[in-house]
């Protein structure tokens, strides 16, 4: 059974993911902001992270990212990110263009259908190492 980490700040969001995942036999951990979620990863190695941007900060999904590409033990954990940040805010977030400075797999705009997150996560539970974004470069 694959494990997938949920981290967002949203109690609603993370209820209705962890029921649409455990419902196509994955195994859910979750976490409400981005340090917690880095600790959750060091401990229980998922194979999928799923990180909405915006938390406790407007940025923490980001930073996230960086810290888990920093360490070796969960560098190579595919994540994917949630982001409402052109929804919330003035800025304008554009993952083709923007999200090649991240270091993260694949992005999905909120609100996320079932169908497009359990597409995307199965794409990125097959990739291979060698086709995880580390370095956050294109």
């Amino acid at each position: 059974m694959k494990k997938i980490l949920l981290i967002d700040d949203d109690p609603d969001i993370l209820e209705s993911l962890s029921t649409v995942f455990q419902s196509h036999g994955y195994e859910i951990v979750t976490a409400a902001n981005g340090t917690e979620g880095y600790k959750i990863a060091v401990k229980e190695k998922p194979d999928l992270i799923i990180l909405d941007v915006m938390m406790d900060s407007s940025d923490e999904g980001f930073k996230t990212s960086y810290s888990i590409r920093k360490n070796e033990e969960i560098r190579y954990t595919p994540i994917l990110m949630l982001t409402s940040v052109n929804t919330k805010t003035n800025f304008s977030f554009d993952p083709k263009i923007d999200g090649q400075y991240l270091p993260v797999d694949d992005f999905v705009e909120k609100p996320a259908e079932p169908a497009l997150l359990l597409e995307k996560t199965s794409t990125l539970l097959n990739l291979g190492k060698d086709k995880i974004n580390i370095s956050g470069k294109p």
